[in-house]
């Protein structure tokens, strides 16, 4: 497998992001998956903010996700889109004093820009994963999470196969889509890079023209680390 970031200009606020890839990247090879950094989704979708206080900050929290858990004085633990993040997304690095939200929906933004990039590069086999950065409990520094993706299936099934042993395997399932969102992270960077583009290629993965977008989901009531957040944690819209 092989992962190429792209060095592109500033992405501008409101600009197409179909077009601004499609200057970046020329041509792209059948069966590639391209990793798009959340940030220039949102800012294409004007998902942008300019907060005052710390009281706007904290109504935004609240209003971008379905749940929320205070932990310390500047920070929240929160659901967004059945992924655990800290202060629903909200993000104010490389955003020029504004603070940038994350794309409304994730699936939708990467299905379109998929459905236009096929169309444009004449692949039959392509891949999109919009990709934004978390943190790990007792960890440090941050990895990749794939928020939406479309093209390929996000999960890898084990389970009812025997391992090296003859074992059948009863809970095995590999997360494809956070996996890919990832080794993009790494190489597109956190900082100054101007790398919100990465392309994937030759990767192990199955592609698929519809998208299960909750196939990697797992209900509260068997999340072993639901005990962590609230002893009677209830988030809107959960299975």
């Amino acid at each position: 497998m092989q992962v190429r970031p792209i060095k592109t200009r500033v992405f501008k606020e409101g600009e197409n992001l179909a077009d601004f890839i499609i200057t970046h990247i020329p041509k792209l090879k059948n069966g590639s998956i391209l990793a798009v950094t959340s940030k220039i989704a949102a800012l294409a979708e004007g998902r942008v903010a300019i907060l005052k206080n710390r009281k706007e900050k904290e109504r935004l929290i609240r209003s971008e996700s379905e749940w929320q858990l205070k932990v310390l004085p500047q920070w929240w633990l929160t659901v967004r889109d059945g992924t655990v993040v800290v202060n629903a997304g909200l993000d104010n690095s490389n955003a020029d004093g504004k603070t940038i939200l994350l794309p409304k929906d994730s699936f939708t933004s990467a299905l379109a820009l998929r459905k236009q990039l096929k169309k444009k590069y004449k692949l039959k086999n392509l891949g999109v994963v919009i990709t934004d950065s978390r943190t790990s409990a007792l960890r440090a520094g941050v990895t990749g999470v794939a928020l939406g993706y479309a093209g390929f299936k996000g999960i890898k099934d084990y389970r009812g196969q025997a391992d090296i042993f003859g074992r059948k395997l009863k809970v095995t399932q590999t997360n494809v889509a956070d996996s890919l969102a990832t080794v993009a992270t790494i190489v597109m960077g956190e900082g100054s890079e101007r790398q919100p583009l990465a392309i994937i290629e030759d990767a192990p993965i199955e592609f698929s023209e519809k998208v299960n977008r909750k196939e990697l989901r797992i209900s509260l009531k068997y999340d072993m680390y639901r005990s962590l957040f609230a002893k009677k944690m209830k988030i809107k819209g959960s299975p």
